[in-house]
C-alpha cells in the first residue's frame, strides 16, 4: 500500500513570506470557496503569525476576519491552523501566561483546529505553557523544530527535542525549516528518528523555497515518513515563499507516494483571484526581489518568511543613510551594496550571540543587530553601540536560553551596562495583566467581544488596537498607500513656459470662511493653484544643546516615536525632572524597541512628537532645561 502525503496550503505565509500585507476578509471570503474545490488540501493555514496584526494595520478587525475566513473550511472538513511564537504568543514580545491562555481558547473558537507553535530559541520551557493552553483550548497542538545549521543545532539536537516536547504533551510535530537552509538528508534524518521513536505521532515538514534546497528536502522527508507537507501556489510560490502544489505534487506521485489529484480548473481560479489582490494593492507591498531564489541565503541563514520586511526595512534604512552620507559629501550606496553587508555581518554575529535560530523574533534581532552595526560602522562609530531593548533581553536570557555559549566581548558589553543574566523560567517575568486590559476596556465603553476576543487583541497588541479603535489605523493605512500608488504613477513632463508668455490671473474664492487664491484659465488652459503664501522651510534640526541652557533629545534612528513600550512604564510629561541616563521614550524600528536616553539632566519642557509619530535620525524629540 503506498504512502500517503497530504498537503497544507499556506495561504497567509504565501503573503507574508512575499510582502508586508496579507488580503483583506472580503478577499478571504472570495477564494476560500476555489481553495476548497482544488480538492487537495486537508489543512489551510489560514492566520497566526502577523495576520492578526497587520489586520489591526490597516483598520481591520482581525476577529471577524478570523471567524468569516476559517468558516468555509471548518464547513468542508479542512483542517486549519495558525501559527504562534510560545512566549510571544502572536506578537514580537513576551506575552503574559493569562493572555496566552486566553488567545487558544478564542482561536478555537473562532475556528482554527490546530495551533503550531515554536519558540525561537527551541527552549521547551517556553514550549510547556503553548502546549498545555492548546489542549486546555481543544486545539490540537503541534509543536515546532526552528531548523537551522550550525555546530550546535545536531541531527541528535533535534531528535532530543522532539521527543522532550512529545513527552510534555505535543500532538503533532512540525519540522520548521523556516530559512529553508536545511540539507535534505539533515532533515530526512531527523523526521526519520521522530518517526521510528514515534510512529503515532504526526509529523508536518514546512521549507522555504528561498536558498533552493526545498524540492530535495521535501523528498527526503518523504522517504523519511512525513505525514503533511506545506506548499504554497502561483502567483506566490517560489521566491522567499513555498514550493508549488503542482511541482510538489508531481515529485511525490512519481515517487510512488499516494496524493491527491488537483481540479486545475480551481487552481487557475485560486491563481486568478490571488493575482487580482496583488493587483488590487496588496502588489504595492512586495519587493520584486522577494519573487525570485536567491542563494545567498544559505550564508546568512535568514528565513523566508521576513524577507518581506526586511526589503522594506532595508529600503527605508538605506534612504536614510543615504541622506546622511550625501549632507557629509561620502558616495551613496545602492540597496544591493547594502543587503552584502548585512549578510556578512549576520553571519559575523551570529555565533558570537550564541547561535540563536534565525526564527521570529530572533531572526529580526539578529538581522536588526547587524544592520545597526553595520549603520554605524559606516558613520565612523562602534560596532554594538546599538543594542535595542528587547534584543538585550534575548542576549541575557529574559527569552529563554541560548543553544550556544556568549563571546567574552558580549558578556563583557552585558556587564558594562549594567545588564544582570538570566536563568530562570522567562514566564516567571512577565506577569498576569489581563486584568489591566479589563479595566482600560471599561474605562473607555469598549465591548470585551464575542469569547474576550477583543479583550485578547487589546492585551496581545495594545498599540495598534488602540490606533484600530480611534480610526487613526485606518487613516495612517490609506495615507501609506496612496503614497505608495503615487510613486508607482508616471511622473508629468516638466515644460519650460518663455518669460512673459501670458499673465497670470486668479481669483479669491471662499471655502467655509476661509479665502484662497486659485489660478484661472489662459486660454483654456488651466493655471496651477497659486499659494497665497510660501510654505514654511523644512528645519533640520542639529543634534547640539540651545543656547539658554536648555537641551535636546534627539532621535537616533528613524522609526516610530513611543513613550512607553508596555502598561508596566509610566510616560514621560512635560514638567518631569530627569537625570543623564534616565530612560526618556522609545524609537520602535524594525519591530524592536531602542531606548533613549538623557544625555544630561534637565527638566521636560515639551515632548515635540506624538505616540506613534513616525521621526527621522537627528530630529528633537524632547526638550529639557
Amino acid at each position: 500500500m503506498k504512502k500517503e502525503i497530504k498537503f497544507s496550503l499556506l495561504y497567509r505565509d504565501m503573503w507574508q513570506s512575499s510582502g508586508k500585507y496579507v488580503p483583506k476578509v472580503e478577499q478571504l471570503e472570495k477564494v476560500a470557496p476555489a481553495i476548497i474545490d482544488m480538492g487537495c488540501f486537508d489543512r489551510v493555514e489560514t492566520n497566526g503569525g502577523g495576520f492578526e496584526q497587520i489586520n489591526l494595520l490597516f483598520g481591520e478587525n482581525p476577529n471577524i476576519a478570523n471567524r468569516r475566513w476559517t468558516q468555509p473550511f471548518n464547513d468542508a472538513g479542512i483542517q486549519t491552523h495558525m501559527l504562534e511564537r510560545a512566549l510571544n504568543g502572536i506578537r514580537m514580545s513576551p506575552v503574559p501566561a493569562d493572555v496566552r491562555k486566553l488567545m487558544f481558547k478564542v482561536k478555537k473558537l473562532q475556528g482554527t483546529d490546530i495551533a503550531r507553535s515554536f519558540c525561537g530559541l527551541n527552549d521547551p520551557r517556553n514550549l510547556e505553557n503553548s502546549i498545555k493552553f492548546a489542549k486546555e483550548g481543544g486545539m490540537i497542538s503541534q509543536a515546532a523544530l526552528s531548523l537551522t545549521i550550525s555546530e550546535v543545532h545536531t541531527v541528535e539536537y533535534y531528535t532530543n527535542l522532539a521527543n522532550t516536547l512529545i513527552e510534555m504533551g505535543a500532538d503533532e510535530i512540525c519540522v520548521k525549516d523556516m530559512a529553508g537552509i536545511g540539507r535534505p538528508a539533515f532533515i530526512g534524518k531527523i523526521i526519520k528518528n521522530i518517526k521510528t521513536a514515534h510512529p503515532k505521532t504526526t509529523v508536518q515538514y514546512h521549507g522555504h523555497s528561498g536558498p533552493g534546497f526545498s524540492m530535495a528536502s521535501i523528498l527526503e522527508a518523504a522517504r523519511a515518513g512525513v505525514d503533511y507537507v506545506d506548499v504554497a501556489m502561483e502567483p506566490l510560490s517560489w521566491g522567499t515563499g513555498h514550493a508549488d502544489v503542482l511541482a510538489v505534487q508531481g515529485m511525490l506521485k512519481d515517487a510512488g507516494y499516494a496524493v491527491k489529484e488537483i481540479n486545475m480548473k480551481a487552481y487557475m481560479e485560486v491563481r486568478s483571484m490571488t493575482q487580482e489582490f496583488i493587483d488590487d494593492f496588496l502588489g504595492y507591498y512586495i519587493n520584486p526581489k522577494n519573487r525570485h531564489m536567491n542563494s545567498l541565503l544559505i550564508g546568512s541563514g535568514l528565513p523566508g518568511g521576513m524577507m518581506g520586511s526586511l526589503m522594506a526595512d532595508l529600503g527605508n534604512n538605506l534612504e536614510s543613510l543615504n541622506k546622511w552620507l550625501t549632507k557629509r559629501n561620502k558616495p551613496t550606496l545602492t540597496q544591493d551594496d547594502l543587503l552584502i553587508k548585512l549578510f556578512e555581518e549576520v553571519e559575523y554575529i551570529w555565533p558570537k550571540l550564541g547561535y540563536p535560530p534565525l526564527v521570529t523574533p530572533f531572526s529580526q534581532y539578529v538581522k536588526n543587530l547587524a544592520l545597526m552595526n553595520v549603520l554605524q560602522v559606516i558613520k565612523g562609530r562602534e560596532r554594538w553601540s546599538m543594542i535595542a531593548d528587547n534584543i538585550w533581553d534575548m542576549i541575557i536570557g529574559k527569552s529563554g536560553k541560548l543553544p550556544g555559549e556568549l563571546a567574552p566581548e558580549i558578556v563583557e558589553l552585558a556587564k558594562a551596562n549594567g545588564k544582570e543574566f538570566f536563568t530562570g523560567v522567562p514566564q516567571e517575568l512577565y506577569p498576569d495583566n489581563l486584568d489591566v486590559f479589563r479595566k482600560e476596556m471599561d474605562a473607555n465603553g469598549w465591548d470585551y467581544g464575542q469569547d474576550d476576543e477583543e479583550l485578547l487583541e487589546l492585551a496581545m497588541h495594545p498599540e495598534q488596537y488602540r490606533a484600530y479603535k480611534s480610526g487613526k489605523a485606518k487613516a495612517d493605512f490609506e495615507a501609506d498607500l496612496a503614497a505608495q500608488k503615487a510613486a508607482k504613477e508616471p511622473k508629468a513632463e516638466k515644460v519650460e513656459v518663455p518669460a512673459g508668455a501670458f499673465e497670470p490671473k486668479s481669483m479669491i474664492i471662499d471655502v467655509n470662511g476661509e479665502k484662497f487664491k486659485v489660478g484661472v484659465s489662459y486660454d483654456g488652459a488651466e493655471a496651477a493653484p497659486a499659494a497665497t503664501s510660501p510654505a514654511p522651510a523644512k528645519v533640520e534640526a542639529a543634534p547640539v544643546a540651545s543656547g539658554n541652557g536648555a537641551s535636546e533629545v534627539i532621535a537616533p534612528l528613524e522609526g516610530k516615536f513611543m513613550l512607553t513600550k508596555d502598561t508596566s512604564e509610566t510616560a514621560l510629561k512635560v514638567g518631569d525632572k530627569v537625570k543623564e541616563g534616565d530612560l526618556i521614550c522609545y524609537i520602535e524600528s524594525m519591530k524592536t524597541y531602542n531606548a533613549v536616553v538623557a544625555e544630561s539632566d534637565g527638566t521636560v519642557t515639551a515632548i515635540l512628537k506624538a505616540n506613534g509619530d513616525n521621526v527621522d535620525e537627528d530630529d528633537v524629540l524632547v526638550q529639557l532645561s
